[in-house]
């Protein structure tokens, strides 16, 4: 015989061994049937539980973890401007014998240290002069008739 028919003989005998089982289990009392389905509802119920428990706990870690980021990031800019408002300072309390060329030098080295730390945070200077107006990018504050500037224009 080749082996596959070998193979399917003891599959077919074991057959009816199964069905055999089955016919000679006796059906199951339906009380404990019951209460087998409350018990395996209430773990999933318990596990339901779990996870929402669990995904609250998640949103609110990961606000603080915002909330605490947001504050690291506003203590930093803090700390970069306060290197101009020193210089700021400098100047007031020196501009009593300085010449006007001494301030107008001071203020531009104070304007460049002012302009790099914002840059450090992606704030650059623009000037959309003469570009069309863009609600996304342009903040309308008056408007003013021209004949040198195009209309609906910066």
């Amino acid at each position: 015989m080749s082996e596959r028919k070998q193979s399917e003989e003891p599959q077919a005998a074991e057959a009816p061994d199964a069905a055999d089982s089955a016919e000679s289990a006796e059906p199951e009392d339906p009380a404990k049937q019951i209460e087998g389905l409350k018990a395996a509802l209430n773990e999933q119920h318990e596990a339901h539980l779990r996870a929402v428990a669990e995904a609250e706990n998640v949103r609110r870690r990961a606000q603080r973890e915002i909330s605490s980021a947001y504050g690291r990031g506003q203590r930093q800019i803090a700390r970069e401007l306060l290197a101009s408002i020193d210089s700021l300072e400098l100047g007031l309390s020196s501009a009593d014998g300085a010449t006007a060329d001494r301030l107008l030098e001071g203020q531009q080295a104070t304007l460049r240290q002012l302009l790099k730390a914002l840059e450090q945070f992606g704030v650059e200077a623009v000037d959309p002069e003469g570009e069309p107006f863009d609600p996304e990018r342009h903040e309308a504050v008056s408007m003013q008739p021209s004949d040198s500037v195009a209309a609906d224009s910066v």
